[in-house]
């Protein structure tokens, strides 16, 4: 099974120097800004799944992590009985909240949304997830030769159907959550589990665990930018492997498409206290 992978793009900023320490500043060409969506709804269990927030953005220059927010848009989310429900920003901040959503398993919902005189839409369904049933610890020597602490959570797998999944761990010791994605080819209703190993985790810190699950076409999109995220060349020149474009169209403008991705599921996370 897969270990699992840090889900960051990270933006890299080279500074180039030469024999008398002069700095390169190297001109790019910068494209028109992207709309970037971030449209996932996380209906997590033991709770009503009322507060859903969509996120969005836009892309900005190579040299700079400054996230710009994409502010005035207009944003709705529709299910099968054209109930709509309504996300409204949170002054310029790019995110859009909505306080009434109504989450069902195996209902179909449709993206919309109207920013700067274009429609971008989408539809996905709800996909159910397992529960978490057991967190194991151990402690193995690691590849440095040092004591390394391991972890595994266990969840059941649903046999009568093609199941794919999302695994997380939020570690306090490091900047980001790190994400995988796995399937149940080899598992097919059997006991499953994530598996979570690093240096840099240590007794008395709390580890957030994840599983979510997901369809065919969302693992495939998180399998792509997990491998993107992990293939870095040491060439900051070197042209990105791909593009990943998500499910969510332009339906104004084709050619000018948005980045992310519209989908829905429950999520079980448990907190785990490292021994």
């Amino acid at each position: 099974m897969k270990n699992i992978f840090l889900y960051t793009v990270l933006l890299v900023t080279m500074l180039l120097n030469s024999s008398c320490e002069k700095v390169v500043d190297i001109e790019l060409n910068n494209s028109d800004p992207k709309l970037v969506i971030d449209a996932i709804i996380k209906w997590e269990k033991g709770t009503t799944g009322e507060s859903q927030t969509i996120k969005l953005s836009l892309t900005n220059d190579f040299y700079t992590n400054e996230i710009l927010p994409a502010n005035g848009a207009t944003v709705t989310v529709t299910n099968s009985s054209n109930v709509v429900f309504n996300f409204i920003e949170v002054p310029n901040t790019g995110d859009y909240v909505c306080d009434n959503f109504q989450p069902v398993i195996g209902e179909v919902y449709t993206l919309e949304i109207l920013y700067d005189g274009e429609i971008y839409t989408a539809s996905s369904a709800l996909y159910p997830t397992p529960d978490i049933i057991n967190v194991q610890q151990e402690t193995v020597v690691g590849i440095s030769g040092e004591d390394e602490i391991q972890i595994k959570y266990f969840y059941q797998d649903n046999g009568a159907e093609e199941n794919y999944y999302l695994l997380g761990v939020k570690n306090p010791n490091k900047q980001f959550p790190e994400f995988g994605v796995v399937s149940d080819e080899f598992f097919q209703g059997n006991i499953m589990f994530g598996f979570y190993g690093s240096s840099e985790t240590e007794p008395g810190i709390t580890l957030d665990l994840s599983v979510q699950g997901v369809s065919k076409s969302y693992y495939n999109y998180m399998n792509k930018l997990t491998a993107i995220a992990g293939s870095g060349s040491g060439n900051p020149f070197a042209t990105p492997p791909a593009t990943v474009r998500g499910n969510i169209s332009n339906i104004t403008n084709n050619s000018n498409y948005p980045l992310g991705y519209f989908f829905l599921s429950e999520i079980d996370t448990v907190s785990y206290l490292v021994q």
